[in-house]
């Protein structure tokens, strides 16, 4: 199987299967728990149907929105994920290019793999930075501080992860940074030479936002200890307040849920919020952002920009999430694979059929722009 083949996720993701070793497979694919969480992101659209208007002269579409004052040229932007050059040896730099070269925006996570300042240097794509909040503030600090320097122009805070899930798969295998394989999980990486040969001959494997504060050297660092024993589960309101004024520009919450939250980011001065459960990778059995949309849209909509992620494989999808009110749509998998199959021009694949999905189905829908899509498209089993 080749990437001209691939014309949809599970085509990314198969081909990924074929490149990846198990381990790393999984820590893609998985999920906490049962993974119910996880089945049901993707199943939640599959309650709801497109009602298209006909007729409309739809010659040309628009797909270009503002989400917390970025503009961007597509709905949809690179959520940030961790650990990338272990996908693939460019990791970030080829997300950053991807999303680069359509238009819109990606993140680069706290736990990423190529330095904030590489990334904002390269490209004038909007940038936002994934952080979590740690026991040490003054390291709170000056990470917010680095970031602000560097010209990052969204600062997203997740507040959904202040422990980790319990990833099972990730378990069985030992994955963890640095490795600590299992039999099982060791027998996998040999049976994919390729990918230890790209491992050992590009950069050395770090963590840019985070090296000079934690040591990943000698083993004692796995990223399950990094969860635990660094991120401060006392976090409340009040601290991310304080965050929120230091910052003094766009500022989301992401992993809230419910509504009260969501009042609550308003209140704060939060300019955007992201319903996710973290792919599923969190808390299991946890709502969708998706299912959640619709009440916290029409609680906050007015005052905050609420975005979604988690499940999103098609651009129907993301027209449904438009519908109900959400400004943008993140993704997280949909790009990852196709990273690991590709690079870069894996994940320049992957937004170019999310593209032209996007543009076909606006134009079945009868809709010439985002700002056409509303709840009377939608109906609900």
């Amino acid at each position: 199987m080749r990437l001209q083949h691939c014309h949809n996720f599970h085509d990314f993701r198969r081909l990924a299967k074929r490149r990846l070793p198990g381990p790393i497979f999984n820590y893609i694919d998985g999920a906490a728990d049962d993974e119910v969480t996880l089945r049901r992101n993707t199943a939640a659209f599959e309650d709801c149907d497109l009602v298209p208007n006909v007729l409309r002269g739809v010659a040309a579409v628009d797909l270009s929105v503002t989400v917390m004052g970025q503009k961007l040229a597509l709905p949809v932007y690179c959520s940030p994920t961790a650990l990338q050059r272990l996908f693939h040896h460019d990791g970030e730099r080829a997300v950053a290019a991807a999303a680069a070269k359509y238009g819109t925006m990606f993140g680069v996570s706290s736990l990423g793999t190529v330095s904030v300042e590489e990334l904002r240097k390269a490209h004038a794509t909007p940038q936002a930075y994934q952080f979590y909040f740690h026991k040490d503030r003054g390291l709170n600090r000056t990470m917010l501080q680095r970031a602000k320097e560097a010209g990052v122009n969204v600062m997203m805070l997740t507040v959904d992860s202040i422990t980790g899930g319990n990833r099972e798969r990730d378990l069985r295998t030992g994955f963890s940074i640095p490795f600590r394989l299992t039999l099982g999980g060791m027998a996998q990486f040999v049976i994919r030479p390729m990918w230890g040969l790209n491992y050992v001959t590009h950069e050395r494997f770090k963590l840019p936002q985070l090296d000079e504060h934690v040591d990943m050297s000698g083993g004692a660092m796995s990223i399950g200890r990094y969860f635990t024993e660094m991120l401060d589960p006392s976090m409340t309101w009040d601290d991310v307040a304080e965050m929120v004024r230091l910052w003094d520009g766009q500022f989301c919450l992401k992993g809230v849920m419910s509504v009260e939250d969501a009042k609550r980011a308003a209140e704060i001065g939060c300019t955007g919020i992201i319903l996710s459960n973290h792919g599923g990778r969190q808390l299991d059995g946890s709502r969708t952002g998706f299912d959640q949309l619709a009440e916290v849209v029409d609680a906050v909509g007015d005052r905050i920009d609420v975005i979604m992620d988690g499940g999103v494989q098609r651009g129907t999808h993301v027209l449904k999430a438009l519908s109900l009110g959400a400004k943008a749509v993140g993704v997280g998998r949909y790009y990852l694979f196709p990273l690991a199959a590709a690079g870069q021009a894996g994940v320049e694949r992957a937004l170019g059929l999310m593209r032209a999905e996007l543009e076909r189905d606006m134009k079945l829908m009868g809709c010439t722009s985002v700002d056409q899509l509303g709840r009377g498209n939608l109906r609900f089993r």
